[in-house]
């Protein structure tokens, strides 16, 4: 969708993405995979340079997806310096919700939900596999669960004992309980946010 806008350089049709762009808001509206996650460094990384002082909102609704391009985002939002605030829209599920994390602000819509959980075995042929092969499989899935439960605990205050035994299963929280668990800092109460002195109509 495009809006027309109407400044003193006259009228231009602009998209919904341009708009939030500017006020430097971004988006994680699908499953993270290199592709998306890929895309989202590079808008950040334009951001960072644009104002490396100026906050950053970075909103999301996601199911989760691959913890290699997962932790990438997540490390990356962590070296900004510019300030990241992270928004919940939807269900920040599994990677979704470590990326969520990120945020030195973490606030949630009133009805959204976070979720998560330890890795799970991502799919692939296991015929034939000889037994240290498999047993290498699942050294690395180990490894990969103490990355994650390493996040929790840093970003929450609990200790990994305790992210330990809520993620042996799927463990969703809405807003109030976010906030508890020390996932979420709050929860977003009204929107206060202008387009500034442009006009801006439907197109």
């Amino acid at each position: 969708m495009n809006y027309v806008k109407e400044s003193a350089k006259g009228i231009e049709k602009v998209s919904i993405d341009e708009i939030l762009f500017a006020s430097r808001e971004v988006f994680l509206t699908e499953p993270v995979n290199v592709d998306s996650s890929n895309e989202l460094i590079k808008q950040l990384m334009v951001l960072e340079k644009l104002n490396p002082d100026e906050e950053v909102t970075l909103y999301i609704n996601s199911p989760g997806g691959e913890v290699v391009s997962g932790m990438a985002v997540y490390d990356y939002l962590r070296m900004m310096k510019a300030p990241v605030k992270t928004v919940c829209t939807g269900t920040a599920a599994s990677m979704g919700a470590v990326l969520f994390l990120a945020g030195d602000k973490r606030e949630m819509l009133p009805h959204t939900k976070l979720m998560i959980h330890d890795p799970a075995y991502g799919g692939g042929d296991m015929a034939g596999k000889k037994p240290h092969e498999l047993q290498q499989y699942v050294n690395n899935l180990k490894k990969t669960q103490e990355i994650i439960v390493d996040v929790i605990s840093e970003r929450t205050g609990k200790s990994k004992k305790e992210v330990q035994k809520t993620t042996r299963e799927d463990s969703y929280f809405d807003a109030t309980e976010a906030i508890e668990y020390g996932l979420a800092t709050g929860i977003v109460a009204e929107t206060n946010k202008t387009l500034g002195n442009d006009q801006l109509v439907l197109g």
